[in-house]
């Protein structure tokens, strides 16, 4: 199951660099994870200082 960004995303881009598929892009100030690319790995939360991407549900 991909992760999601919530709304708490504040746009610092330190999500981006620790994605290993390149799943994570700009979109309108926030960033996003595309679903069809996102590996499930939990990297991108691990480094988010506001928790904002979590396991879609």
């Amino acid at each position: 199951m991909a992760y999601k960004i919530s709304d708490d995303c504040t746009a610092c881009g330190t999500c981006v660099e620790e994605c290993a598929v390149e799943a994570i892009s700009e979109n309108d100030g926030k960033y996003v994870i595309d679903p069809e690319i996102c590996i499930d790995c939990g990297a991108c939360a691990g480094v988010c200082p506001v928790e904002a991407p979590k396991p879609e549900e």
